[in-house]
């Protein structure tokens, strides 16, 4: 079975840097493991920080089955139906593949693409060493168990003491809910030399374990304003080096 990484943690912290940066430090590798990567993000911003187009969704493919309920017989399996397109939204890449769920359309709740992610993850774990998920911002995917077994729980925060609370509440829902994961940890982005300190003294008293203090980047920040994949950063940019030195140690990648 391949690894399962979530990564998430409220919106503006960057977890879809976070995600685009350990993707593209795992393909720089002479030795290539076979990723699965999930954008579960309603907003879909993972294949831009990748570089990739996608044509088709999860999502789209939601409502194309939606819409042909009236013409399907009564007793057609539309789970079938669904597993048997799944793959169209599949974009495959060299070194990685990547399905994005995309949005419910229409009258349709994002809940229902909440519960397919977990039959997908299910169907092809096997096929993959790594499966990433750049999970929503918020709790909501927790709470209604999207992903209920991980390996490695990862929640990308700011540097205020805000943020790290939100990592607090995260783990305490996660354990109330009985959800199935090997470790939680805390990454801090963009984060100031003067604040390192202080971030790990409250991360600290919270019992939070800290595994990347990625720095503000002007690669970083330079790539999101003109909308340039993130997968172009120099090796010597700071957050990269954060990124291998540090966090993909810490979560035995």
């Amino acid at each position: 079975m391949g690894k399962i990484i979530a990564i998430t943690g409220k919106g503006g912290t960057g977890k879809t840097a976070v995600t685009a940066m350990i993707i593209r430090s795992l393909l720089k590798r002479d030795e290539k493991t076979n990723i699965l990567a999930i954008d579960a993000d309603p907003d879909a911003n993972l294949a831009d920080a990748l570089g990739d187009d996608v044509e088709m969704t999860v999502g789209d493919i939601r409502e194309e089955i939606q819409d042909s309920r009236v013409s399907l017989p009564p007793d057609y399996d539309k789970k079938q139906l669904f597993a048997a397109k799944i793959f169209e939204a599949l974009l495959e890449k060299d070194g990685y593949d990547l399905l994005v769920m995309g949005r419910s359309e229409g009258s349709g709740c994002y809940c229902y693409l909440n519960s397919l992610l977990k039959g997908i993850m299910d169907e092809t774990i096997d096929d993959y060493d790594l499966v990433i998920v750049d999970s929503p911002a918020g709790l909501e995917h927790l709470s209604r168990k999207t992903i209920s077994e991980v390996d490695s729980l990862i929640v990308v925060t700011d540097e205020s003491r805000r943020g790290l609370k939100t990592a607090e509440t995260i783990r305490q829902l996660a354990d109330e809910l009985d959800l199935k994961y090997g470790n939680l940890y805390v990454i801090a982005n963009k984060v100031r030399d003067l604040s390192k300190d202080q971030i790990q003294k409250v991360a600290n008293g919270l019992g939070l374990k800290v595994i990347g203090l990625i720095p503000y980047d002007e690669n970083v920040a330079r790539l999101d304003l003109v909308g340039d994949p993130l997968v172009g950063l120099p090796d010597d940019s700071p957050a990269v080096m954060e990124v291998e030195e540090h966090i993909l140690k810490e979560i035995g990648l």
